[in-house]
Order: structure tokens, then C-alpha cells, then sequence
């Protein structure tokens, strides 16, 4: 889909704000990402318990910094570019999802693999980032669900909204979506239930039709997560490899 600005891309029934592109990259850009993670060196994978995970430019300190380092221009080229030339609507053309963050683009990256049957629990990204979450998905199609709190400020054991995310699509979730809600990844090998009326996304979708029976069995998804990190620590670019 081409869009002119992110206002094209809003997703109608959440809470403010997400948008969905289905094709924002193509498949050889998808190929080409898939094989540049394969072969990142062995020591970057950090295995967790429901998934495995890489972390660029480096993980953050204790005091939620980001030692000040370059992106591999893998990850810049050509996702960076293409987010930020997205204007927020066609009234305000040089506005783009990150003019209000504190580095105008995003540094840091979290790249996650996700096999059949693997989630992660719902959460809040926290305070160390500016609030904007950009994710691309490769792979595999998943849902991620939105998730409320009760009335005794417990977690919704079931997501009030569903998001598909497809192959190549992005996804931006930024303000009360970010900072109110949860968002978690259900460990199940099939995503079931699937309509018009239980994906809120389902309008913005490139291939609703792979999802008429309902249901779509999952295989390996991994997602590119694009943040800013609010403090960096300019010492990074001289001591951070050596820890002091």
C-alpha cells in the first residue's frame, strides 16, 4: 500500500495511536535482513526462555543508557530512510513519528525470534525509551494482543484488541497505546479466531484472504523493534567495549 502519510496507515478501532503498513519492505529486503541477522557471530544471541534475541547497537546500562554507538548500516539502510520520509499527515509534511524524540530517529534495535509455540508475557516497554515503537515482522504472520487492566490493577488474562501482523509489515504504536496498555505475544502454535471483528487491523491487511478460515498456523516470525533510547552516554563511543 502507498501510502502519503502515517494518518493513511492508522489503525480506526484502538486507542490512540497505532498505524499498520502491510508492505513496507519488499521480499528481498526481507531475504537480505533474514540472512544479515543469520549471520550475525553467535555471541550476539541472547537465548531467553520462550525466544531468542539480538541487541544493536548493545544492551542498555543498569541506569537504562545506551552507550553511544552507530547502528550496522544493515539496520539503517533502507528501514530508517523509509520511516522517517512518512510525514504524520499530508498538513504537516515535515513532521515524521520521531520529530518529538530526543535523537529525531531511532538507535537502538531489538531483533527477536519467535519459533511456533513462543510469546512473550504482556509488558510495558518502560521509561528508557521515547514513546514510539516501530516493529517490522519477517517470516511469519502473528497476532499481538493489547491487553487492559482490571479494577484491581491486575493484568486482563485476554487482550481487549488483536493486531495481525504480516510478513514485510510495520507497526508503530506510540502514545496512550504505549503508555497505558500492555502488549504481549500468546505462546500457541495457531492464531484462531481470526475475522473483521476480532483484528483490529484487518482492513489495513496485504492478504486478508490467507486468514478466511480463521485460523493460521504459525512458523518462525522474527521482528525488528526500532526504539530511541532517551539517555546515551557519549562515553560509549571510547569505553563501552571494555566496560569501564
Amino acid at each position: 500500500m502507498a501510502i502519503s502519510s502515517l494518518d493513511e496507515a492508522r489503525v480506526q478501532n484502538l486507542p490512540s495511536s497505532a498505524y499498520y503498513i502491510a508492505d513496507f519492505i519488499t521480499k528481498e529486503e526481507e531475504q537480505v535482513l533474514l540472512g544479515k541477522i543469520a549471520a550475525a557471530p553467535k555471541p550476539r544471541w541472547k537465548q531467553l526462555t520462550h525466544r531468542r534475541l539480538q541487541t544493536w547497537p548493545s544492551d542498555l546500562t543498569k541506569s537504562n543508557t545506551l552507550l553511544d554507538s552507530p547502528l550496522p548500516s544493515w539496520l539503517v539502510e533502507p528501514i530508517m530512510r523509509r520511516l522517517l520520509s512518512y510525514p504524520l499527515s499530508v498538513v504537516d509534511p515535515q513532521t515524521h513519528i520521531f520529530s518529538d524524540s530526543p535523537h529525531k530517529e531511532p538507535n537502538h534495535v531489538l531483533i527477536n525470534e519467535y519459533k511456533p509455540g513462543e510469546g512473550i508475557m504482556p509488558h510495558k516497554d518502560g521509561a528508557a525509551y521515547h514513546p514510539v515503537v516501530c516493529t517490522i515482522s519477517l517470516g511469519s504472520s502473528l497476532t499481538l494482543g493489547i491487553y487492559g487492566k482490571t479494577e484491581e490493577g491486575t493484568t486482563d488474562t485476554e487482550p481487549t484488541w488483536r493486531i495481525l501482523q504480516e510478513p514485510r509489515s510495520l507497526l508503530v504504536t506510540t502514545d496512550t497505546l504505549y503508555k497505558d496498555y500492555l502488549h504481549g505475544i500468546a505462546e500457541i502454535t495457531e492464531d484462531v479466531d481470526l475475522s473483521p471483528t476480532t483484528v483490529s487491523n484487518w482492513d489495513l491487511l496485504r492478504s486478508p484472504e490467507d486468514f478466511t478460515r480463521g485460523r493460521y498456523e504459525r512458523s518462525t516470525r522474527t521482528s525488528l523493534t526500532y526504539r530511541d533510547v532517551i539517555k546515551v552516554s557519549k562515553l560509549g563511543n571510547k569505553f563501552g567495549m571494555f566496560g569501564k
